[in-house]
């Protein structure tokens, strides 16, 4: 027999894990343990012929967001998100670039002149490009284990064919050892088996194939420091590098557009401590705090800064934010490029924002 699912749920991570259905929300389950959220994502990798380095060799991790510009601008730039570089192949004159590529992708064959820049600075150049296929592998299934299926589960897995099976789109909503929201990864599962679970007699471990993101390696300990709660304390992500940092900054953002903010009357003063900001992640993790108080979010671009102003994100018009040691931030990020390579000073962007938008700065 196979059980049911219960809404009970303990908040030191029995709970921790809801497959939910994209389209109508019912549960098909609630677990503790999902093995396979953390891994390696499929990577797309690189070939640029060619290279020509700008500033020095380009190896190990690169950058978040790596920029592919043509020359001729004829097109518009490519993305390379979270790309590391594995150098040159022996005896060539081509760099090696492996990345998670954008929706659509860099296009096939273009052959002429393309510069790379990572957001802060141009890495290089090189004549063409092209893509290395990488060897086909079946990537490891997701495992939720001490799972307690929903009704609909329990049907399909009785029935068991392969229309039942096919869950089509999926999400797995995650939850902190509180009991709190925290974020969730998109699927389209398949169940590939089951089997009664060791955890509980009334519990099963359910294997699922299909579309997934893992969770990369490097952002494991950041999980694990946010599974178990938000920050107590302002900076907490400080000593982190920028990669590291970017991850924190996911977290935050996910998390902060689950919860109910209580927005501050109008005159309130804010403080940004602004001694970390060495980066763009850093910069909004600081003003999510200055709001918000630690592991608060307001904003992880400036789009989105834009959208936190507008209201329900902890502030209300009109408001005073001294930020302090912003110098820091002025050294850091009054020269980064956008996507097409243009210099931009990003302080100054968003002292505007605020400006506009009700928030009179001190900078100190």
């Amino acid at each position: 027999m196979i059980p049911t699912v219960h809404e009970d749920r303990d908040h030191r991570g029995q709970g921790r894990y809801t497959l939910t259905d994209t389209g109508d929300g019912h549960a098909w389950g609630v677990c503790a343990v999902a093995e396979g959220l953390f891994g390696e994502p499929r990577r797309g990798t690189y070939e640029l012929f060619g290279w020509v380095p700008e500033e020095g060799e380009v190896y190990g991790w690169v950058g978040s967001r790596v920029w592919l510009v043509p020359e001729d601008r004829m097109l518009d730039a490519w993305l390379l998100e979270d790309a590391e570089s594995l150098g040159k192949y022996p005896g060539t004159d081509g760099l090696v670039l492996t990345g998670l590529d954008d929706y659509e992708g860099p296009p096939e064959g273009h052959r002429a002149l393309v510069r790379l820049h990572d957001g802060y600075r141009w890495l290089g150049s090189c004549r063409e490009f092209t893509r290395v296929l990488p060897p086909g592998h079946a990537a490891p299934p997701l495992v939720l284990r001490g799972l307690a299926p929903g009704d609909r589960l329990r049907r399909a897995l009785a029935t068991g064919t392969r229309r039942t099976l096919d869950l089509e789109e999926a999400c797995l909503e995650i939850r902190d050892d509180r009991g709190e929201p925290l974020t969730d990864r998109l699927l389209r599962p398949t169940v590939r088996s089951w089997r009664p679970s060791s955890r509980g007699t009334h519990l099963i471990d359910l294997e699922l194939d299909g579309e997934f993101a893992p969770v990369p390696g490097y952002a494991r300990p950041i999980w694990e420091r946010w599974l178990a709660g938000p920050p107590d304390a302002l900076g907490a992500w400080a000593g982190l590098d920028t990669r590291q940092r970017g991850a924190w900054l996911d977290l935050v953002r996910e998390r902060g557009c689950r919860l109910e903010h209580q927005d501050q009357p109008a005159g309130h003063a804010y403080v940004l401590e602004g001694r970390h900001i060495t980066d763009e992640p850093s910069l909004y993790l600081a003003l999510g705090e200055a709001v918000n108080g630690p592991g608060g979010y307001f904003g992880g671009c400036l789009g989105a800064l834009v959208d936190c102003l507008g209201g329900n994100f902890g502030y209300t018009a009109p408001a005073t934010l001294l930020w302090r040691d912003a110098a820091t931030a002025r050294d850091h990020l009054s020269r980064i490029l956008t996507p097409e390579g243009e210099p931009y000073d990003l302080v100054t962007a968003v002292l505007e924002v605020l400006a506009e938008r009700g928030i009179r700065v001190t900078l100190m």
